[in-house]
């Protein structure tokens, strides 16, 4: 009796085994057929995660995370509440989190010209955005979530990032929309009416960014971080360019290395040890840059979160500092 059961735990463990090759072996495929993929690229540096449980969700609601359990509390009685969805237009029209705007950072950027151009896709100054916030209805007692997904850029990083310079009150939410379908939470298509707000931003905060101009005066004292993927870090020109490569001596911290598979942040230990071992300390005077400063606002609020004091984004990024040749660029 004991061996025929031997025999068949070991048919059973056989077969396990046999189906964890084929899905890898099928994984490995279809990242080879989409290597170009930006979204596909940030799914595979996910691939080591672990993921998460519902208990280790460590931040409910601080300075730049809250968690869905705040917000499903207070979403019909906070009236001060604000829910900003920063997916694209797409994805928000296929569903959303009942009473979210559809809000893009470009919406809060300056879009004139080009790609590459100076300031291009940089902070609306004080003027523009007081009318883009207030056309929002966020005013200055406003309490701001924003959301994305998993998969994207961390357009809600940059979001929350542009917010907080305007002294909003802005947080990102833990696990996005992803964790919110998934924990099956209510959703809807109705876009909501919007009330104007009396918005005035009388200043933008400059401890959160870093200019061209201050970067080069002090890039001997930065750690440069490049939270691109690391194909992008190795020369490849995905997203028009000017060259392809990265800042001298910056270091290739992909900025999904801080999720965990659901989306949801790692805790503060865990991204302690992830840039120690990138050779990040947490006194390090630290710079955060991708293709147009909107993955490297993430990272920025992220290490913020996990106690980085001295962490600005450089939010004119890749794009404009590739686009002036007088800025050297390496492989």
């Amino acid at each position: 009796m004991k061996l025929k059961t031997s025999k068949k735990l070991a048919s059973m463990l056989i077969v396990a085994m046999l189906a964890v090759s084929v899905v890898g072996c099928s994984n490995k495929d279809a990242d080879a057929d989409k290597k170009n993929d930006e979204k596909i690229q940030q799914s595979d540096s996910k691939d080591t995660k672990s993921s998460t449980t519902k208990e280790e969700y460590t931040y409910d609601n601080n300075e730049y995370l809250t968690s869905i359990s705040w917000l499903e509390k207070n979403i019909k009685d906070n009236k001060n509440l604000v829910i900003l969805d920063a997916r694209s237009d797409k994805d928000y029209a296929k569903g959303h989190i009942p009473g979210a705007i559809n809000v893009a950072w470009q919406g809060l950027s300056k879009m004139e010209g080009k790609a590459g151009d100076k300031d291009w896709g940089t902070l609306q100054s004080e003027e523009d955005l007081s009318k883009t916030l207030g056309a929002l209805g966020i005013s200055k007692d406003s309490q701001v979530v924003v959301y994305a997904n998993k998969d994207a850029w961390g357009e809600d990083g940059r979001v929350v990032w542009s917010l907080k310079r305007a002294g909003v009150d802005a947080r990102m939410l833990n696990g996005g929309f992803d964790l919110w379908s998934s924990e099956k939470k209510e959703t809807n298509k109705e876009v909501p009416e919007v009330k104007p707000a009396e918005m005035t931003v009388s200043e933008i905060k400059p401890d959160m960014n870093i200019s061209t101009e201050d970067l080069k005066k002090e890039y001997k004292e930065l750690k440069i971080i490049d939270s691109r993927a690391k194909d992008e870090y190795e020369g490849a020109v995905n997203y028009g360019e000017a060259r392809g490569g990265h800042l001298p001596y910056a270091i290739n911290v992909p900025f999904t290395e801080l999720y965990n598979e659901d989306g949801t942040l790692k805790n503060k230990d865990e991204i302690v040890t992830i840039m120690e071992k990138a050779g990040v300390k947490k006194d390090d005077n630290i710079a955060t840059y991708c293709t147009a400063g909107i993955r490297s606002a993430h990272m920025a609020l992220a290490l913020k979160n996990a106690g980085y004091e001295n962490v600005r984004n450089y939010d004119s990024s890749f794009y404009e500092w590739a686009g002036d040749t007088s800025n050297e660029v390496v492989k």
